[in-house]
């Protein structure tokens, strides 16, 4: 039996995932959690019983990749597999650097997550023909002319929250950070970016099918 943390902010979908896995025949949910502290508290306290932890990355708190690296110092032999809203293109390629056993994005069917728990319970990764390619690309150097190659994990973050049209104070009040700290690191993106404003910003993510 293959043991499952559940990691989302929405209740219906916990219940849905759990539903999926008891039909698997092979699968039990033995811990939940609402948000990503809460998951890094119970991989501490369950981790020698959770045998993967499936995690969203789009809840309240820390960002999903703060949360991913939280729970790889806890846990760093526990495989944890992303199930989340955001396309591939958003996020996949930098949660498996950050040490992800898989992407899913939660339009997957149910058979295919069943696979990929399975897969990463026993050790493997879980990447998409699409994940293959993005990483293919930059390890032959294919994103090297993307400006937002060069962005950390909290700038990339940013980044699409402000071309969401997202307000510095409501990113600020939203990851628990001062508006001049969100403000700070506005400005380094428009550098590394050599972009002039959100308006500019927003055309470039587009552009590059981040949003």
């Amino acid at each position: 039996m293959i043991r499952v943390l559940i990691a989302d902010d929405h209740a219906i979908v916990r219940q849905g995932l759990k539903q999926i896995l008891a039909d698997s025949g092979c699968m039990a949910v033995v811990a939940e959690a609402e948000n990503g502290l809460e998951a890094v508290q119970k991989v501490r306290a369950l981790s020698g019983d959770i045998d993967v932890a499936l995690l969203d990355i789009a809840m309240p708190g820390k960002s999903g990749i703060d949360v991913l690296k939280m729970i790889r110092d806890e846990a760093p032999g526990l495989p944890v597999l992303i199930l989340s809203m955001y396309p591939e293109e958003q996020y996949a390629v930098r949660l498996i650097r950050a040490g992800a056993a898989g992407y899913m994005t939660k339009e997957s069917a149910p058979q295919a997550l069943v696979e990929a728990i399975r897969r990463v319970a026993s050790g493997k990764k879980y990447i998409s023909p699409s994940v293959a390619e993005m990483l293919a690309e930059e390890v032959g150097g294919g994103n090297s002319a993307s400006l937002h190659a060069s962005l950390s994990d909290r700038e990339y973050q940013i980044l699409l929250q402000l071309a969401s049209g997202k307000t510095v104070s409501f990113i600020a009040e939203e990851m628990s950070l001062s508006v001049k700290t969100i403000s700070t690191y506005r400005s380094r993106i428009l550098g590394k970016t050599r972009l002039k404003n959100n308006a500019e910003l927003t055309h470039y993510a587009i552009n590059h099918q981040l949003v």
